[in-house]
């Protein structure tokens, strides 16, 4: 039986808000980009984490990873806590878990050839001869599908397909096990999304590793994932297998995604995507409201049953629970 890998339990991150020019004597307020997170991952899994632009997932990812030092909450890696990990024990961690970052041209540099970013990568983490790191390249080319001829490349002269082949490459050549994947397909034409999921899906049964896999394309979640995490402004509300979660939503906010990937594909609106009204939504507020339910704004289903206190009572925040065999739900009204 696999072993659980990443335990996620009660993760917050707060950032602070800046002050403008005449909130002089107010007190600093801080943003919940992720306000209590639990979750985890086993050997050789997938778990696909989904929600609008700005709901936190990009700050969980790099948080699990400590690029960012959490606010409170608990990270468990390969047994170990990691929450309160010195800069030391991050260096060698950097070994085990890496992140394929979504802005490549950010990330790899610009004046250094394709074959010099693999070797740097190479030798930061292992200590070889030249012969030996050149063919850990040639495995690295092999296993991702890159041209050898592109080793000579700086960054700016390969497509966004190879790139993101780079940026796998690179992240594969220090050994690491477990990967958060940060929109590894956006920016992509559809044929190289797809050779791009598929390698993915070749390497995890190849080298037995475990991904994060963050995302807006809810098709690329539901094909990739083997369990999702649905993100709501800091919170997960609803968490299952990819399968029940795409056709068998039980969270408004989860049903309307991938109603309106439906819509989107068929242009037909199903009998339960009407019942919950999909196009009636109100403005995303980022700050509101920080006490009971936050999607109750913009619930058609809270509006439809009358507005009930329950939704918006700090006392009554809905909390995930189990509704089925590994689905749990974060609402008091689930359909």
């Amino acid at each position: 039986m696999p072993k659980t890998i990443l335990e996620v339990i009660d993760l917050k991150k707060h950032f602070a808000q800046p002050k403008g020019l005449f909130s002089f004597g107010e007190r600093q307020r801080s943003i919940p980009a992720v306000d209590g997170a639990s979750f985890y991952l086993k050997e050789n899994e997938t778990v696909g984490l989904v929600g609008e632009s700005g709901c936190g997932k990009t700050t969980i990812g790099r948080t699990i990873l400590r690029l960012e030092k959490p606010t409170s909450g608990r990270i468990i890696f390969d047994r170990k806590d990691i929450t309160a990990a010195s800069t030391d024990e991050l260096r060698q961690l950097r070994g085990k878990m890496q992140m394929i970052f979504q802005d490549l041209d950010a990330a790899l540099n610009p004046k250094m050839r394709i074959r010099e970013i693999l070797n740097e990568a190479i030798t930061v983490h292992h200590e070889m001869t030249d012969a030996e790191v050149e063919k850990r390249i040639g495995e690295l080319l092999d296993q991702v599908n890159l041209k050898k001829s592109k080793l000579s490349n700086f960054p700016h002269e390969l497509s966004g397909g190879e790139k993101r082949r780079v940026g796998i490459a690179r992240v594969l050549s220090v050994g690491a096990q477990f990967l958060v994947a940060d929109e590894p397909t956006s920016a992509l034409d559809v044929s190289i999304q797809a050779q791009v999921v598929n390698l993915l899906r070749d390497l995890q049964k190849q080298l037995g590793l475990s991904y994060l896999f963050i995302s807006h394309d809810l098709r690329v979640v539901e094909l990739m994932s083997h369990k999702v995490a649905v993100m709501y402004l800091g919170k997960i509300v609803e968490m299952g297998l990819s399968g029940r979660i795409a056709h068998k939503a039980s969270h408004p906010y989860t049903h309307i995604l991938w109603s309106s990937l439906v819509e989107k594909q068929s242009r037909e609106a199903g009998s339960k995507a009407r019942s919950v009204r999909v196009g009636r939504w109100g403005v995303f507020d980022f700050e509101r409201p920080l006490e009971g339910c936050r999607f109750a704004p913009r619930c058609p289903v809270y509006e439809s049953r009358g507005r009930p206190e329950v939704c918006i009572n700090p006392a009554t925040e809905p909390r995930l629970r189990e509704i089925a065999d590994g689905h749990q739900v974060a609402c008091h009204f689930p359909l």
